[in-house]
C-alpha cells in the first residue's frame, strides 16, 4: 500500500480527488460571495460589494443591511447547510442499502416532517416559520424513531430490505394521513402547499443556529462510519469476518440520516433528487473509497443547492422561483439518465 510523507508524491488515485475536492471547495467560496451579492431586492451588486468590502457609506445603508446580511447571509448559509446534509445523507443511505438510486426520503423522514407540520398548523395554531421548522423537525425526527424500532425488530434486524420496506411503507402512511387532515382544511392546504415546495426565501440565521448541533452529530456519526460502510460494501458476510455488525452498522447509519435530512427538512422542506444525484457524481471521482464520498458528496450537494438558490432568484425577476422547482427540472433529465447508464450496476457495487 502506497504512503505518503514527506519528500513522497501522493498515490496516483488521490490526486483526482485532491483536486476535486481543492475545485468544489473554491466552488463553494465563490457560490457564496455571489450569493451575498446577487438577490430579489433592489440593492445593485456593486452596493452588496461595497458593503461586503467595509465601505463607510455602504456600511451606514440600512437598506444594503438588511438585504445582504438579514436576508442574504441567512439564506446562503442554510443552502450551505441543507446541500451537505443532503448530500452526505444520500451517500450514507446508498451505501448502507447497495442502492445507488435510494433516495434521502426513503426512511419516511419528508412523509413525517409533512404530516407534523400539517397537524401543527391545523390545531396548534403554527403559523411563523420558526414553528413549521420545529414541526417539521420533529415529525421527521419521530417518523425516524419509528422506522428504526421496527428495522430493529425481528429475525432480519437492520437489513436493508427492511429498512426500505418500512420507510417506504410508515411515508405511505404518513402521506395518507396527511392528505386526510387536507381535505376539510382550506386554510392549512394553503400554507402547506407553500411548505412543502421547498424553497429558502425567509430562512433566518436564528432558525439556523438550533439546528447547527444536530447537523454536527450527524455528519461526525456519517464520518465515523466511512471504514465499516467500507466494509459493508465488500457484502454481510465479509464485513463480518472483519469484525463488523452489518445490521447494527445500518441502524446507525439510517440514525445519521434521519438527522441530516430532518435538519434539511426543517430548514427548507422536501427537496427531491438532490441527496440521490450528488453521491452518485462523487462516486464517479472516488470510486469506492466511503470517506472522500462522503466529503464530495456533501460538497457537490451544497454548491448544487446554493447555485439553484441564486437561480431561483433571479430566474422570473421580481418574483422567486422555489429552489425544488429548479432542482427537480435538472435532476428528472438527470435521473433517467443514470437509470439507463451502464455504468448503474458499477455505481451499485461501488455503494
Amino acid at each position: 500500500m502506497d504512503r505518503t510523507g514527506p519528500g513522497r508524491p501522493l498515490p496516483s488515485q488521490a490526486r483526482p480527488v485532491l483536486l476535486a475536492t481543492a475545485g468544489l471547495v473554491l466552488l463553494l467560496l465563490a457560490l457564496v460571495l455571489l450569493s451575498l451579492l446577487i438577490g430579489t431586492g433592489s440593492s445593485s451588486v456593486g452596493g452588496a460589494w461595497d458593503y461586503l468590502v467595509g465601505d463607510p457609506a455602504a456600511r451606514a445603508d440600512a437598506q444594503l443591511r438588511l438585504a445582504v446580511m438579514d436576508v442574504r447571509l441567512p439564506r446562503t448559509l442554510a443552502a450551505v447547510l441543507v446541500g451537505a446534509c443532503l448530500g452526505t445523507a444520500g451517500c450514507l443511505l446508498q451505501a448502507a442499502t447497495r442502492n445507488p438510486l435510494a433516495e434521502t426520503g426513503l426512511l419516511g423522514v419528508n412523509s413525517g416532517a409533512a404530516f407534523a407540520v400539517v397537524l401543527g398548523l391545523t390545531y396548534f395554531g403554527a403559523s411563523s416559520s420558526a414553528a413549521l421548522m420545529v414541526w417539521a423537525l420533529l415529525g421527521g425526527m419521530t417518523a425516524s424513531a419509528v422506522v428504526l424500532l421496527l428495522a430493529a425488530s425481528g429475525r432480519a434486524a437492520g437489513s436493508p430490505l427492511r429498512l426500505v420496506l418500512v420507510g417506504s411503507a410508515l411515508g405511505a402512511t404518513f402521506h395518507g394521513l396527511t392528505s386526510y387532515v387536507l381535505l376539510g382544511t382550506q386554510s392549512t392546504y394553503d400554507t402547506y402547499r407553500y411548505w412543502t415546495i421547498g424553497s429558502l426565501a425567509g430562512v433566518e440565521t436564528s432558525d439556523l443556529v438550533p439546528l447547527l448541533p444536530l447537523a454536527a452529530l450527524g455528519l461526525l456519526v456519517a464520518l465515523g462510519s466511512a471504514r465499516p460502510l467500507s466494509a459493508l460494501g465488500l457484502g454481510d458476510d465479509t464485513a463480518r469476518s472483519l469484525g463488523h455488525h452489518p445490521g447494527r452498522i445500518r441502524l446507525i447509519v439510517a440514525g445519521a440520516v434521519s438527522l441530516l435530512v430532518g435538519c434539511a427538512v426543517a430548514v427548507a422542506g422536501p427537496i427531491a433528487f438532490l441527496g440521490l444525484l450528488a453521491p452518485y457524481a462523487a462516486r464517479a471521482l472516488t470510486g469506492a473509497r466511503m470517506a472522500p464520498q462522503l466529503v464530495l458528496s456533501a460538497l457537490i450537494a451544497a454548491d448544487v443547492m446554493i447555485l439553484a438558490d441564486i437561480l431561483a432568484r433571479i430566474v422570473i425577476r421580481p418574483w422567486e422561483t422555489p429552489v425544488s422547482v429548479l432542482l427537480a427540472f435538472v435532476g428528472g433529465p438527470l435521473l433517467v439518465w443514470i437509470a439507463r447508464s451502464s455504468r448503474l450496476s458499477t455505481a451499485g457495487a461501488a455503494a
